[in-house]
């Protein structure tokens, strides 16, 4: 099963509320699942956004699965939520890569070859995990609109390595443990699944 078709296997499987389906075609027709996730650092590579994704996805469920993590939580969180908040936390990199060249010299050659790398073309500079809470809340308004929780938890899943203010982000990390959570997924499958190595 390629990533494109695990992606939307658990994404249909498990996010059923009104406006899933126009936000997956919206995927569909975009580049989220053959953008990188990032230039030059964690999948930034042909589908790194989705692979990023669903690695972000594993890992939260594993966090959450662990008894000493729902001990701390006190609760349990839906499969739709789980899904919604580790496969979508990055849509705001849709549409946010260019591919651009440079020129490289060949190791073995010694002759300099063009050679294509990502670039940033923000078309909708809004933030980070900000703009996946806009972009999300085109799609599920209303009664299906996010919850505070998971709106919570995408706006701060970057935890301290995002650009805000270090107070707003450790207050939200205290009041929303799913942001937490979240956080923790995503730099276990960034830096430890992914990494610029790997």
């Amino acid at each position: 099963m390629t990533a494109k078709e695990e992606f939307i296997s658990i994404y249909n499987e498990n996010i059923k509320r009104k406006g899933a389906d126009k936000l997956l075609e919206y995927l569909l027709k975009s580049d989220f699942f053959t953008a990188p996730s990032s230039t030059r650092f964690h999948g930034s590579y042909e589908g790194g956004l989705v692979q990023h994704s669903l690695n972000v996805y594993h890992c939260l469920k594993d966090y959450l699965a662990r008894p000493r993590t729902k001990e701390l939580y006190g609760m349990d969180y839906s499969e739709e939520t789980i899904a919604l908040v580790a496969l979508l936390h990055d849509v705001c990199k849709v549409n946010f890569y260019s591919v651009d060249y440079r020129n490289k010299k060949n190791d073995e050659t010694g002759v300099w070859e063009k050679v294509p790398y990502y670039t940033i073309n923000d078309t909708l500079p809004y933030g980070h995990g900000e703009k996946s809470v806009y972009i999300l809340s085109g799609f599920f308004y209303g009664e299906d609109r996010l919850t505070r929780e998971e709106a919570f938890a995408i706006r701060y899943h970057m935890g301290f390595s995002g650009v805000e203010d270090k107070n707003s982000i450790g207050k939200a990390l205290e009041m929303y443990p799913l942001a937490l959570a979240l956080n923790v997924a995503d730099m276990e499958a960034s830096y430890f699944l992914e990494g610029s190595n790997k």
